[in-house]
């Protein structure tokens, strides 16, 4: 199994193809920046979706007012009141030693 190459050796790769290229006659040409990317002077819009046209959206209010309103009606629910356990309570003399445990509700 080949392991993958290192981005230093991908640079480093790429660097020598450049060099053997221009040592061959080769010549790169200059772009001004962000000039690539447009097409006429204008951003070519079909390249950022691979090729397919623009789709017109469909608006849907019903859809929207309605996932709101669920979104609406679980704010306002009351929280459920869980009834509380007993809870074991010590009682204490009064040098604060424990005396006995006693369940309580509260």
């Amino acid at each position: 199994m080949n392991k993958r190459p290192t981005k230093a050796q991908t640079r480093q790769e790429l660097e020598d193809q450049v060099q053997a290229f221009l040592k061959n006659g080769g010549k790169v040409k200059e772009v001004d920046s962000g000039a690539s990317g447009l097409e006429d002077g204008a951003y070519h819009r079909n390249s950022f979706v691979f090729g397919h046209p623009k789709q017109e959206r469909t608006p849907v209010p019903e859809a929207l007012n309605a996932i709101d309103s669920r979104r609406r009606s679980k704010v306002e629910k009351p929280t459920l009141v869980h009834s509380k356990r007993p809870r074991k309570k010590i009682i204490y003399d009064d040098f604060g030693e424990p005396v006995r445990e006693v369940w309580v509700e509260e």
